[in-house]
C-alpha cells in the first residue's frame, strides 16, 4: 500500500512502524472473511482493511473524526485477520497506535472518559477490584436479571503444593483472575507439581498492562510491564525455566514486551527475555510426559473455547485440546473456532450491544455437540461465556486437577 505519511509521524518510532505496517498490505480483502464485527454488521469500516485506511488517512492528513473513532473503537483487537492474512500484517500493532494518536487528537465525551478511566483504575488493581466483586456478590439476590450475570460466581482456591522441585517456573497472579477465579493458578500449581515442576507467583508482579495499554494509556501501560520485569528478573536471574501464562489475554501482552520496551535502554533486554521465556500453560504441558496425568474420565464430552489471544496472538490454537486428549478427555465438536466470543477485554463492557451479539453466536457454536461444560484458557472468556452458558464453564486446568 502506498502511503505519504506527514513528516511529524514519520519522526517518531510509532509513525514508522505503522508506516511499515500499512505498506505491508496489499488490500486484498481476505481479512474481511474473518472479522467478527465485519461478518456483523457488512461495513467496510468495520473491518481490518476499512480500519486501516482510516488509519491511513490519519497519518497521511492529521485529520480525524469521530466516526473513525467509532468504527476503531469497535474493533476487538481479537487479531484473527492476522492470522488470515497473507501478507503478514501487523495489524494489531497497527491498531493500537491508530487508537493512541486518535486519543490525543480527539476528545472524547467525559461519560467515555470516565468509563475508560474507572475500568484502568479498577480492573488492574485486585486489591480495588476484588472488594468490588465481593459487594456485588454479596447484594446479587438484589440485583436486576441482567446486572445478576454480570457478577462472577463466589469461587474459592484450595492449597498450592508444599513440595518444591529443582525446576521452576513463574505464574503471573494477574488482577482479575486473581479474585474472581482464584483456583486457577493453585490448580495449575498442583498439576505442575504432579510433573516434578514448582510454580511460584513473585508477589511484586501486577496487572501485565494489557487494560491501561488497549485503552491508550500506552504511557501507564507501559510501567506496569517494567514493574513485572522487576518482579520477575530475581527468579529469571536465579534460573527460572519459564514464565507460564494462565490467562491467554495476559500471556499475548507479555509476549510483546520485548517489542513494546525495545527503545528502552534500561529494559530493552530484560524485556525482550522475559517474552522469550513467556508461555500459555497448555504449551508447557505439551511438552512433558503426560501419562502421569492419565485416567478413567466420564462418558461427558467437552467443550474448548479457545481463546483469541491463544489462537490469534501466541499462535498456540489447537493447544488446550491436544492436552485434553492426551489424557483421556472426549471433546465435543464445536463451531466457529476461529470467531471471538465478544469479550475482548473491556470490549464487553464499552461495547455491550455487539459483544451480546458475538457472545450468542459463540454460546450456539460451543453447545450444539451437547457438551457437559465448557472450558476455556483466558478469564475474561470464562466469565463473559458464563453469563449466558447453559453449561458450567471453568479454566480448561482445573479439569486435571484430581
Amino acid at each position: 500500500m502506498k502511503t505519504e505519511i506527514l513528516q511529524i509521524y514519520q519522526a517518531s518510532p510509532e509513525g514508522q512502524e505503522a508506516e511499515e505496517i500499512l505498506r505491508s498490505c496489499v488490500h486484498c480483502g481476505f481479512c474481511t472473511a474473518t472479522c467478527p464485527t465485519y461478518q456483523e454488521l457488512n461495513d467496510e469500516r468495520d473491518g481490518p482493511r476499512g480500519r486501516i485506511y482510516l488509519i491511513k488517512q490519519l497519518l497521511e492528513t492529521g485529520q480525524v473524526t469521530e466516526k473513525t473513532r467509532t468504527h476503531l473503537d469497535r474493533c476487538l483487537t481479537c487479531r484473527s485477520c492476522e492470522t488470515t492474512c497473507p501478507s503478514g500484517v501487523k495489524y494489531g500493532r497497527l491498531v493500537d497506535i491508530g487508537r493512541g494518536l486518535v486519543e490525543e487528537k480527539l476528545e472524547r465525551p467525559t461519560k467515555e472518559k470516565l468509563m475508560r478511566w474507572g475500568l484502568r483504575k479498577v480492573l488492574p488493581y485486585p486489591g480495588r477490584f476484588g472488594p468490588l466483586m465481593k459487594m456485588g456478590q454479596l447484594a446479587r439476590p438484589l440485583l436486576p436479571a441482567q446486572l445478576k450475570t454480570k457478577v462472577p460466581p463466589k469461587r474459592s482456591a484450595s492449597p498450592w503444593p508444599a513440595e518444591r522441585h529443582e525446576r521452576v517456573m513463574l505464574a503471573l497472579a494477574g488482577c482479575a483472575q486473581s479474585s474472581a477465579a482464584p483456583n486457577t493458578n493453585a490448580a495449575a500449581a498442583r498439576v505442575l507439581n504432579r510433573l516434578g515442576i514448582t510454580l511460584v507467583e513473585a508477589p511484586k508482579a501486577g496487572c501485565c498492562g494489557a487494560v491501561s495499554y488497549h485503552l491508550s494509556a500506552h504511557d501507564e501501560g507501559l510501567d506496569f510491564m517494567r514493574r513485572n520485569i522487576d518482579a520477575w528478573w530475581p527468579a529469571i536471574e536465579a534460573g527460572c525455566e519459564a514464565i507460564v501464562m494462565t490467562a491467554s489475554g495476559c500471556g499475548a501482552m507479555v509476549q510483546e514486551y520485548g517489542h513494546l520496551l525495545r527503545h528502552d535502554r534500561k529494559y530493552a533486554e530484560k524485556a525482550k527475555r522475559v517474552s522469550e521465556m513467556t508461555k500459555d500453560l497448555s504449551e508447557v504441558l505439551l511438552g512433558e510426559d503426560l501419562s502421569v496425568l492419565k485416567m478413567q474420565r466420564g462418558d461427558g464430552k467437552v467443550a474448548v473455547h479457545c481463546p483469541c489471544t491463544l489462537q490469534h496472538a501466541m499462535k498456540q490454537g489447537g493447544s488446550v485440546d491436544k492436552v485434553l486428549q492426551a489424557v483421556g478427555f472426549t471433546l465435543a465438536q464445536t463451531e466457529e473456532k476461529h470467531l471471538c466470543c465478544g469479550s475482548a477485554g473491556t470490549y464487553s463492557v464499552l461495547q455491550p450491544k455487539m459483544s451480546k451479539r458475538l457472545l450468542d453466536n459463540k454460546i450456539r457454536a460451543l453447545t450444539g455437540d451437547g457438551p457437559e461444560k465448557i472450558v476455556t484458557a483466558n478469564i475474561g472468556c470464562q466469565l463473559h461465556i458464563e453469563t449466558q452458558s447453559p453449561v458450567p464453564v471453568q479454566h480448561w486446568i482445573e479439569l486435571l486437577d484430581t
